[in-house]
């Protein structure tokens, strides 16, 4: 049992990796833009709404998938004052629970973010500024699918936390 949970928590995890490190690109093309936009407003008085616009949408799909893979590679912020001190063991046990509870909330938000999806797609929702951005729901997309990365961080976490819990304590007997 413990290798099929290593697999399915090794590859969940190699998932993320895989989706966090191409998403965080989107964090260079976001820098560039806004020097470009930046550079040609006051070097040669040249801006548009759908620039300025690109720059959020950078943002929201930096974030969106940033918080799959910043849980991946451990730049979570915990509140240690009390979770230090405790045995490894329920430890193990929390990190099980919250991951549980962390993957049906993202699953539940990717549920709910498909009919926000296909709202906006429905209608061809676009920019309501004159020169901005159309199809709206391509970026709004992007969040059933961040949380449903979310979900299989979850995913991976879980099994983490089972393995440590599964595992025998070095000292014990595992017979």
């Amino acid at each position: 049992m413990i290798p099929v949970i290593e697999k399915i928590a090794n590859g969940a995890s190699g998932i993320v990796r895989h989706i966090g490190r191409i998403a965080a690109w989107s964090g260079l093309a976001l820098v560039l833009l806004v020097a470009f936009n930046v550079l040609s407003r006051y070097l040669f008085s040249y801006g548009t709404v759908a620039l300025q616009e690109a720059e959020w949408h950078l943002m929201a799909v930096g974030a969106l998938f940033g918080m799959s893979y910043g849980l991946n590679q451990g730049a979570e912020v915990r509140v240690d004052i009390l979770y230090a001190r405790m045995p490894a063991r329920l430890q193990a046990l929390i990190n099980l629970i919250s991951a549980l509870l962390m993957c049906a909330v993202a699953l539940i938000i990717t549920w709910l973010c498909i009919a926000y999806v296909q709202s906006s797609y429905s209608i061809n929702e676009g920019s309501p500024d004159p020169g901005g951005l159309g199809h709206r729901y391509v970026l709004k997309a992007a969040m059933p699918v961040a949380f449903a990365v979310l979900a299989i961080q979850a995913v991976a976490m879980t099994g983490e936390s089972l393995l440590a819990l599964l595992r025998p304590r070095p000292g014990t007997s595992s017979s």
